[in-house]
């Protein structure tokens, strides 16, 4: 769902009284998309860490090369998590995100599931085709030859098959899936406890140890070729960043419209009242890992990284320049130093999440039905993920931008339909 935002203000002066020469929006639009390049880079690098553990896990499967795999996938979630910031705005980024971050999934379509998942849907005739223990299969119609579990497989034929969203075949999470397996914990504690076995071709449970195994390698494959594209996007010369770079106003909008609509429709909205509304573990972000808190955590630290033209890489170095908060700080003082305090506050809402997490409880319970202390943390990252988005909407006009869309949600603007 999309609300409309129209806004108008003051023009932004780029002479005397204006920003120093160094912040025009030409180098702000610089500096965000160094930081782009830069986070697709490290999301790179990271990924490459899980595939090198992926191959140890297949070669050598045992409970250490396992939960090594799961720590790599951790790790790569960091720096992928800081640049859907991205995704809103710069169209080449939204057409391609589905196919590394795209949930939640029907995980039958993949694998074996717990006979609680239930056999059949009538939104999707592949609920439980579970393509790692079948070599042939039907989709739209016509047979499949899946007996070699490819790259170009899972992209071409599954991901998205017979139009239907859930049907997740690639990314971040098809690959969660098939390290952690189904979290069968509901509300309470525990995440997904897939053995090492699933993929021990000589000691095999679950069935298919080979195939589980081609999936798994398959899957890696394709999340690297998928971030060498978005790499290659934000490069000198890159698509997006020549996209970007063409209508210096519009750019500015677009690191707003990024910032805005995660931060509400997406971030608050999808990812997290909606959850704490139904109770409902199936709305968190990285179910089977229960690492939603860190995937949304540093959501918020992407925010902050584009506005204040800030970025911490994996290796320790920053990439920074002027920002788009130079722009508005220089136009509206007050505006800025609102939109950094809810900005900071959101942070503290998330990192408090974040700790909660990490020492008493994971996400999904703490949206369980009568967790009052944890349903009111999360409402608080509800609240200040909201409360910050209208110091945006004011910096938007600050810098007399003109209309831009920002993402809404049921759960925010129209609670009772989430319950239709």
């Amino acid at each position: 769902m999309r609300t409309t935002i129209a806004v108008a203000g003051l023009s932004l002066a780029l002479g005397v009284g204006g920003p120093a020469l160094a912040d025009t929006p030409s180098a702000v639009l610089k500096t965000y998309a160094d930081i782009a390049h830069a986070g697709y880079e490290d999301s790179l690098i990271t990924a490459r860490a899980l595939d090198s553990a992926i191959d140890a896990l297949l070669a050598g499967p045992s409970e250490a090369t396992l939960n090594a795999a799961r720590a790599a996938w951790i790790a790569a979630r960091v720096p992928y998590q800081q640049t859907e910031v991205y995704r809103f705005g710069n169209a080449i980024v939204d057409d391609w995100e589905g196919k590394v971050n795209a949930w939640p999934l029907d995980e039958g379509l993949i694998d074996y599931v717990d006979a609680s998942y239930g056999s059949e849907s009538d939104e999707n005739a592949l609920y439980t085709v579970n393509v790692i223990a079948n070599p042939t299969l039907t989709v739209n119609g016509a047979a499949v030859d899946a007996t070699n579990i490819t790259p170009e497989l899972l992209a071409d034929t599954l991901h998205e098959a017979e139009e239907v969203e859930a049907n997740v075949a690639t990314g971040y999470h098809a690959i969660e899936f098939l390290l952690w397996g189904q979290d069968l914990n509901g509300t309470g504690p525990g995440a997904g406890a897939r053995p090492a076995s699933d993929f021990d071709t000589a000691n095999c449970t679950g069935g298919n140890c080979d195939r589980r195994g081609q999936y798994l390698k398959a899957a890696s494959t394709l999340l690297l070729s998928d971030l060498e594209e978005m790499v290659g996007n934000w490069e000198e010369g890159g698509a997006a960043r020549t996209a970007l770079m063409e209508d210096e106003q519009a750019g500015l909008s677009i690191i707003l419209t990024g910032m805005g609509s995660l931060s509400y429709g997406e971030l608050a909205g999808e990812r997290t009242k909606l959850g704490l509304l139904l109770n409902d573990p199936e709305e968190e972000h990285d179910c089977f890992a229960d690492n939603t808190h860190n995937s949304h955590y540093f959501n918020q630290i992407g925010i902050r990284n584009v506005y204040t033209g800030h970025y911490r890489r994996v290796d320790g170095s920053v990439v920074s320049g002027p920002s788009v908060s130079d722009l508005v700080a220089a136009a509206d003082a007050g505006i800025h130093e609102e939109l950094m305090s809810k900005i900071e506050e959101g942070v503290v809402a998330l990192a408090a999440m974040k700790s909660r997490a990490e020492s008493i409880e994971a996400f999904d319970e703490m949206i369980g039905e009568g967790n009052e202390t944890g349903n009111g943390v999360v409402q608080a990252v509800v609240d200040a993920l909201v409360a910050q988005t209208r110091p945006i909407e004011r910096a938007v006009a600050t810098l007399d931008l003109g209309t831009i869309e920002i993402e809404g949600s049921d759960s925010l603007d129209n609670p009772n339909a989430v319950f239709q």
